[in-house]
């Protein structure tokens, strides 16, 4: 790094050599010192590192089967590939460090990147006018649901046989979490996918069924616009607070239209990487969590999508793939599909702050307070201590509610607020942040029980009922404040008649 900073100092930039020096210190545990995507750390990771020796690359601006520019490559650097282990490395690398980069990667495929420099595909401006209509019947047509499923959620008949050019498992993307796409999730950005293609996945550029009249320009726009949609507006932001609003009657199943009506909150999970076995490659990424309360009981709602109801014979070849594929990740996955998993864990003792249980489970000194949902679905109540370390109680008061749709998992839970054994069951009080957090697990991708995606601590709060003096008070301040009011005309009138009276005896005697 000293060699590289006195070259930029003499030159005014630094070389393809001084970007060997920075691809050895920061890249190279992942893309493997010859480029291969071969480093300590790739039989962990899905999608592997980027094998640069071969030259193929998905995120382009170029046409399908070019080389990228290098404004191309840089952006990768810089930014990252949401939803893999690719981080950002422009908080860490200046621009020249990023450039030298870049120009280094070239020289693992150095045919690949002779001659002129790689022109971008000229990219218009989308069409004007509300088009998803438009754009969802080209999705149609161009039959894109068969990977991406009906609503987008990665669950079409295709996904579970996806695999890359070299044999390994690909998932498709899920079109609803677009702050996920590897390329930008802007409408251009989409197009700029719908036009280039990925290379080296089963995504396909499109530019043929423009070239040969297909559909046309605008409507591949139109799908761009379409695919947008699918997402929200804003990329969801974690809160640490999950509000149980208080409700006249607790909806009992999870396609109830009352929760259409009620807040949700994203919670993010990560791949468990702390106890062995670890996961490095979740297939669940975060959950939607909507809370109610009537005062007497809690209900709960937590919706996460999930492209497989497991365990489902149509998704055993992608297990063995994903067996093969996954070789280091603490010894074999399962051979055969499990069931999908989630768990709800309390703090057993919800109002001592300092007693919060560990996230991955608790422990053996301080269990947590779980419920165990699994997709046969049933749900256990009982204490958990540490991940697969879970007994159950012989009388649980949790019940739930399943529904499995469009790559979809949607999980109803209730629970009554008092209990009559605090030392195993909590009570959930009013006005009070109740710590909470979850683990998830996909059956069909080999998770169980320790190989999962986990969150973080967070906390619901029910909220307190209102006092009939708030609403009482304001309606006696009104009335008190109109009989006062009242009072003071009346007497106005009195005393201007009684002022009037004596004002006309002096004029009567003139």
């Amino acid at each position: 790094m000293a060699a590289a900073l006195l070259s930029f100092a003499t030159t005014g930039k630094l070389s393809a050599q001084d970007g060997k020096t920075i691809y050895n210190k920061w890249c190279s545990g992942c893309h493997g010192e010859t480029g291969a995507g071969d480093g300590v750390g790739a039989k962990t990771m899905l999608p592997h590192p980027r094998d640069f020796t071969k030259a193929v690359y998905k995120i382009r601006t170029t046409a399908s089967g070019e080389i990228p520019t290098d404004d191309d490559l840089r952006r990768i650097v810089e930014v990252g590939m949401p939803g893999t282990a690719m981080p950002e490395w422009k908080s860490r690398l200046s621009a020249a460090e990023i450039g030298a980069v870049v120009q280094y990667l070239k020289t693992f495929s150095p045919n690949s990147f002779k001659g002129a420099a790689a022109k971008a595909i000229a990219i218009g401006k989308a069409p004007g006018g509300d088009g998803v209509a438009d754009g969802k019947a080209v999705f149609q047509k161009l039959e894109c649901y068969k990977c991406h499923g009906l609503a987008g959620r990665a669950d079409g008949k295709s996904a579970p046989t996806l695999k890359d050019d070299y044999g390994n498992p690909i998932r498709p993307a899920d079109l609803t979490e677009n702050w996920k796409f590897r390329g930008g999730n802007s409408v251009s950005d989409i197009y700029t996918r719908l036009r280039t293609g990925l290379d080296g996945t089963p995504m396909p550029s499109f530019q043929d069924a423009v070239e040969n009249k297909l559909i046309t320009d605008e409507q591949l726009w139109r799908v761009a616009q379409y695919v947008h949609s699918l997402s929200p507006e804003k990329t969801p932001e974690s809160r640490e607070v999950v509000r149980a609003a208080l409700a006249q009657k607790l909806p009992a199943t999870p396609d109830d239209a009352a929760w259409a009506t009620v807040e949700r909150f994203w919670i993010p999970v990560v791949g468990q990487i702390i106890a062995k076995p670890r996961w490095f490659a979740p297939a669940v990424d975060g959950l939607w969590v909507q809370a109610l309360h009537d005062g007497r009981s809690l209900a709960l709602r937590v919706s996460w999508d999930d492209p497989s109801k497991s365990p489902d014979p149509i998704w055993d070849e992608w297990l063995g793939r994903m067996s093969k594929t996954l070789t280091d990740v603490d010894g074999p996955l399962a051979t055969q599909q499990g069931p999908d998993r989630l768990v709800v864990q309390w703090a057993q003792n919800p109002s001592d702050e300092s007693k919060r249980p560990y996230f991955l489970g608790g422990d053996t000194k301080s269990p947590v307070y779980a419920w165990r949902w699994s997709s046969e679905p049933k749900v256990e109540e009982g204490s958990e201590a540490g991940l697969g370390h879970f007994t159950a109680l012989p009388n649980g008061s949790v019940t739930q509610s399943a529904r499995y749709a469009d790559g979809q998992w949607q999980v109803v839970f209730t629970r009554p607020l008092a209990s009559s054994d605090t030392t195993k069951v909590p009570r959930f009080g009013e006005g009070r942040a109740i710590p909470i957090a979850f683990y998830a697990a996909d059956g069909s991708s080999g998770e169980d029980e320790v190989r999962g995606a986990v969150s973080t601590w967070y906390a619901v709060y029910l909220d307190v009922p209102t006092p009939t003096r708030v609403f009482v008070a304001p309606i006696a301040m009104i009335a008190l404040s109109a009989g006062l009011g009242m009072l003071l005309v009346t007497r106005a009138q009195k005393n201007g008649r009684a002022n009037g009276a004596t004002d006309s005896s002096p004029m009567e005697e003139r």
